[in-house]
């Protein structure tokens, strides 16, 4: 075997498995998917916008978190900055979104990609861009999920005629499922990055792109802000569950402590003996939910250091005070009021790589909803982070210059007696975190082969509502009603729920497991 990839588009696993091929390691592997997937779901992820991966390197006997999300700009806010409100419809619900020039935050993809490669790759880095370029240029598929987000993002990806353009067929009907299209200048830009390296984004042609666009169009992005973004390489956020030891990504990443300390709560309680999915383990799944969000603040509030943030959260005494209370409202005690959180970006993807020698790469990444417009002459859309309420409570723009914006996103890795097994991750808001520890869970507590573990439907618990998948039957969701819950219906598998593309060792063999809620896929390269 020289590897095993999973991820959210069978083009984008493509890209990985040729380079794997080719002899690639499991960082070239994932540098190459990355970029495929700012064609293949570039409605989910972008090269304008921001990430987080975690690396393991067998010969060093190292792992790593590289953090490349974005950044605050420093240029001054005004009236006739490009900031508006569009509506998204998913159906049921409309979703208020803040696009244009300067609902954009300095990008760090393409820094953090071009650090992995140095830091990790083995073959060129314009190698590792080929899939890329010639997916923009020969075209791409669209897949029914990412049709589906297309759709209720219209308002978006019609806001300013270039992406209109983009995103629409000739005749100016809707790009559909199955359907093939090109981005021809994206193409030509990724070439010319291929060329210039990470310079491109930080001093060259594609900055000073972005930089003339920013300027012309009521943006706050500055020169000096592309040429002093900077990656950051931290240490593993690490818990023990069961018999296994977790990885997990620190600040700026929110969701990796909140999967941590559920999974801590979910420790206390002996899931194996419970039936999967019956009504004692989704109470159990709900109300850890539940007292994980009631705990969260504890992690959100300031902190001189990442570590001592870590330490003021997971300490045994106050993950106890918490195990404790779980237990007590499994056995009948009042559950606590659990505050509201707003939701973050959903729009976001994940890949999944481990190659022969061991080595391991989890990368996420997203560019929210996208701006609304491609920056001129590139090909190139941006992301809309600094529109996404969620990340700004103090409201839009108020951050300082340079502040690194925080994420739910949580690339995860389990090892056992120090060697990987399992390397996992999802997109979906606050969803990927339950996604992404049920998905453990099911490995761990039930002995699930890994298909079977990403496949079962979920519970979401949250704002008060039990969210149950389809394929938990009727009478569960009565019963839950019964004991007091507010339970929302879902008919079938679905997007809502994350998606958590992974691969893990069965029976001495790697296999991968690309969610079909998201388009995933996965693939074993001999």
């Amino acid at each position: 075997m020289k590897g095993v990839i999973a991820g959210g588009d069978a083009q984008t696993v493509a890209a990985g498995e040729e380079i794997l091929a080719k002899g690639g390691n499991a960082a070239d592997a994932a540098i190459a998917a990355v970029f495929a997937s700012f064609v293949a779901e570039s409605v989910m992820t972008s090269i304008g916008g921001g990430g987080i991966a975690i690396v393991g390197d067998i010969k060093e006997d190292k792992a790593e978190v590289y953090d490349f999300f974005v950044d605050m700009p420093s240029g001054k806010t005004s009236p006739e900055m490009d900031f508006h409100e569009v509506q998204s419809d998913y159906g049921p619900a409309q979703d208020s979104l803040y696009i244009g020039r300067a609902s954009t935050a300095v990008p760090g993809i393409v820094a953090g990609l071009c650090a992995l490669a140095k830091d990790h790759g083995t073959l060129p880095f314009k190698t590792l861009l080929e899939p890329a370029i010639r997916m923009a240029r020969e075209g791409v598929v669209l897949s029914p999920s990412q049709e589906y987000v297309l759709d209720f993002l219209t308002p978006i990806y019609e806001d300013t005629p270039e992406i209109n353009a983009m995103y629409k067929k000739r005749d100016g009907s809707a790009w559909l499922a199955g359907e093939k299209n090109r981005f021809p200048k994206l193409a030509e830009n990724l070439a010319q990055l291929a060329e210039e390296g990470s310079l491109s984004f930080s001093r060259g042609s594609i900055a000073q792109a972005i930089i003339r666009d920013q300027k012309s169009h009521g943006g706050l992005i500055t020169q000096s802000d592309l040429e002093n973004y900077q990656v950051r390489n931290l240490e593993p956020l690490r818990i023990s569950y069961r018999d296994v030891e977790l990885l997990f990504p620190a600040m700026p990443s929110t969701g990796g402590a909140l999967i941590a300390f559920t999974l801590k709560l979910l420790e206390s309680v002996n899931l194996a003996k419970l039936e999967h999915l019956g009504v004692d383990h989704i109470c159990v799944l709900a109300e850890a939910m539940r007292l994980t969000n009631i705990a969260r603040p504890v992690w959100d509030a300031e902190a001189s250091s990442s570590q001592e943030r870590v330490e003021r959260f997971l300490n045994e005494k106050h993950l106890g005070l918490y195990q404790k209370k779980l237990n007590e409202i499994l056995l009948g005690a009042k559950p606590p009021t659990e505050p509201l959180y707003p939701k973050g970006p959903d729009h976001t993807t994940h890949i999944s790589v481990v190659d022969a020698a061991g080595n391991f790469v989890g990368v996420t990444t997203t560019a929210g909803e996208s701006a609304g417009y491609v920056v001129d002459g590139t090909g190139i859309c941006m992301n809309n982070m600094l529109g996404e309420a969620d990340l700004h409570p103090q409201g839009f723009h108020k951050l300082a210059p340079g502040t690194r914006l925080n994420t739910m996103m949580s690339p995860t890795i389990l090892l056992k007696d120090g060697a990987p097994q399992m390397v996992l991750g999802s997109g979906g808001s606050s969803r990927l975190r339950s996604a992404i520890l049920q998905a453990v869970s099911n490995v761990i507590d039930f002995k699930m082969p890994l298909k079977e573990a990403v496949l079962n439907p979920r519970i979401h618990f949250g704002a008060g509502i039990l969210q149950l998948e389809g394929g938990i039957s009727e009478k569960r969701a009565v019963e839950m009603e019964k004991l007091g819950y507010t339970v929302n219906r879902w008919q079938n598998l679905n997007m809502y729920f994350g998606g958590t593309h992974a691969t893990a060792l069965e029976n001495g063999n790697w296999v991968a497991v690309g969610d079909s809620r998201r388009g995933g896929d996965g693939k074993v390269v001999e």
